[in-house]
């Protein structure tokens, strides 16, 4: 029952270089992305919205979200989310302290709901069905639950709210693996992966915490066969970066590949393609993006010997509904990179971004 979203814009200039749809789209329905991301801004948090036109992304509005923002950076993955039918929008404020929802009308987005978050910072948030999840940063750090109603309301979920591992935890993203009876969250301090049952009346359990296979876990996705894909910064020491994949049964994870090494610099968010082929992982120290195979049983081979460059500071990552174009947020150069994504072989072809966003824009989801 969550509804679509559409996020808005300032940025500055962006050209436009001609590029054409070519033949691989004729044959499919295609609709040209959209792209979301937020401000952040302590004086007042916006969704900001891109749409794709072409090989060149362009501003598309600026929504707020009547919550605040932190004006840094939240060492998350996560901030903003749709709902499971698309028609809405979820966006943490985490220096108000809670969560915004908007209604995707058209190209434009209708705020409809704002309340607190369960705790304090929110920095990641998770659907599956009806059920909504956020991870709070702030204080000793927990997890709240949801249920979207039919008028894209927020309803606190009695029973909800749990904690994480223990104080100081340094959490990054929560997430529903794909059935939706289990929720998963890194811990980047205590180089712990947590896991919690989720029953049918969306109550989550207390937390089953497990050592991740490297150190400092951060961002995470799902293949379409339900392997869990890490990121590990290893604490950002130079060129010792890697991605882990564990099988996920019952809450309790397995190791299918265990820390294969990006040979770059703090690997901190991960995105998988549709087909479930390719993964890819933001260097943010190194300034470029890895590419791995993901090969059967959710095993990784690094696929290029040299990363794809970027700009400074990689963070956020998201790939459209069919995988075609991968956008990269880039919290040094205060941009949005766009890449063509070859469905064949995962190599990725630069095109044409937008920048000029504000300190501290967080987030990234695309449609």
């Amino acid at each position: 029952m969550i509804r679509k979203l559409i996020m808005g814009a300032l940025v500055t200039a962006i050209t436009l270089s001609g590029w054409v749809a070519s033949s691989v789209f004729a044959n499919e329905e295609w609709q040209w992305p959209t792209v979301y991301t937020m401000s952040n801004e302590t004086d007042g948090n916006a969704v900001l919205a891109f749409r794709q036109h072409g090989d060149t992304l362009v501003p598309a509005g600026s929504f707020p979200t009547g919550g605040k923002g932190s004006g840094g950076g939240l060492g998350n993955q996560g901030a903003l989310a749709f709902s499971n039918d698309g028609d809405a929008l979820l966006v943490v404020n985490p220096g108000s302290h809670d969560i915004s929802v908007f209604e995707i009308n058209g190209r434009h987005l209708k705020l409809v709901d704002r309340v607190p978050s369960g705790g304090t910072s929110p920095i990641s948030i998770a659907t599956h069905e009806d059920y909504v999840y956020v991870l709070n940063a702030g204080g000793q750090g927990n997890i709240a639950g949801f249920e979207l109603t039919q008028h894209n309301k927020l309803k606190p979920i009695a029973g909800s709210i749990q904690p994480l591992s223990g104080a100081n935890t340094a959490p990054a993203q929560i997430s529903f693996n794909l059935s939706g009876d289990t929720l998963v969250v890194t811990e980047k301090a205590t180089q712990i992966i947590d896991t919690y049952a989720v029953d049918e009346d969306g109550v989550a359990s207390a937390p089953v915490s497990q050592r991740s296979n490297g150190q400092t876990p951060f961002g995470f996705s799902f293949t379409p066969r339900g392997v869990l894909v890490v990121s590990e910064a290893f604490g950002g020491t130079p060129n010792a970066s890697a991605v882990s994949s564990y099988s996920l049964r019952d809450g309790q994870l397995t190791v299918r590949s265990g820390s294969v090494s990006t040979t770059q610099t703090a690997a901190c968010w991960i995105v998988i393609t549709k087909n479930g082929k390719f993964a890819y992982a933001s260097n943010t120290g190194s300034n470029n993006i890895s590419s791995y195979r993901v090969r059967s049983a959710g095993r990784l081979t690094l696929q290029e010997a040299v990363a794809t460059p970027t700009g400074a500071g990689p963070i956020d990552m998201a790939l459209n509904r069919n995988s075609r174009f991968l956008y990269v947020l880039n919290a040094g150069a205060r941009s949005i990179e766009v890449f063509q994504v070859n469905r064949a072989n995962g190599h990725l072809t630069q095109v044409t971004g937008v920048s000029g966003l504000p300190n501290g824009a967080n987030g990234l989801v695309a449609r």
